[in-house]
C-alpha cells in the first residue's frame, strides 16, 4: 500500500548535508512506490509562535498569515513525516524548532503518524546528536499514535557535501525504501 511521505528539510542550505539525506530518503520512498514530497523550510515563511492563544479561541486557526497553515495541512494529511535538521550547538536548528512550535494550533490532529529523524553534525560521535533526537521525541511524545520508525545520524559532516559517500546516505535511501 502506497504511503504519503512528507519530508521536512530544516537545513538553511539547499544541498546541505541534512538536505542531501532528505533527497536520498525521498528517492528510496518513491522507488518503493510511495508518494513523497520534500518541503524545504527555508523556502517557506514560517513566523514564530507568539503564544497569543488566538488559535485556541478561534477554532484552532492561527491568526498569522504565513506558509505554516499549508505545511501543517500537509503534515496532517501525511502517513509518514521525516524531520531533518543540521545540529547546531547540540540541538536542532531554528527553522525546525520554529516549525514544531507552530504546530501548536492543530497538533492534536497529527495522529497516527510514523516519524523518521535525520540529523547531521560536524562532530563524529553520534552521542553528540542525542539532544536533538530528544527534542524530536519531546515533540512526538504529545502526538496521539506517533511512532518513531528510524533515526539517521549523519556525523562528520561540516562542509556542504561532506555527507556524500557516507553510510548515512545509504541508510537514508534504504530507510526511505522500507517506509
Amino acid at each position: 500500500m502506497s504511503k504519503n511521505v512528507l519530508i521536512l528539510s530544516g537545513s538553511p542550505r539547499k544541498g546541505g548535508n541534512s538536505d542531501l539525506l532528505c533527497d536520498q530518503f525521498m528517492l528510496g520512498a518513491k522507488e518503493a512506490g510511495n508518494q513523497a514530497e520534500k518541503i524545504f523550510l527555508g523556502d517557506k515563511e514560517i513566523n514564530y509562535c507568539i503564544a497569543c492563544d488566538t488559535c485556541k479561541r478561534n477554532g484552532n486557526i492561527c491568526n498569522q498569515d504565513d506558509d505554516m497553515s499549508e505545511v501543517l495541512d500537509k503534515m496532517i494529511a501525511a502517513d509518514v513525516i521525516v524531520m531533518a535538521t543540521p545540529v547546531y550547538f547540540y540541538t536542532m536548528d531554528a527553522q525546525m524548532k520554529t516549525l514544531i512550535d507552530r504546530t501548536y494550533s492543530r497538533y492534536m490532529e497529527l495522529k497516527n503518524k510514523d516519524f523518521y529523524f535525520l540529523a547531521t553534525a560536524a562532530v563524529t560521535r553520534k552521542q553528540a546528536l542525542e539532544r536533538t533526537i530528544d527534542g524530536f521525541r519531546g515533540f512526538t511524545s504529545v502526538l496521539s499514535g506517533a511512532k518513531e520508525k528510524g533515526i539517521i545520524y549523519g556525523t562528520g559532516a561540516w562542509n556542504i557535501g561532506d555527507i556524500k559517500g557516507s553510510n548515512a546516505m545509504t541508510e537514508a535511501y534504504e530507510m526511505g525504501k522500507a517506509v
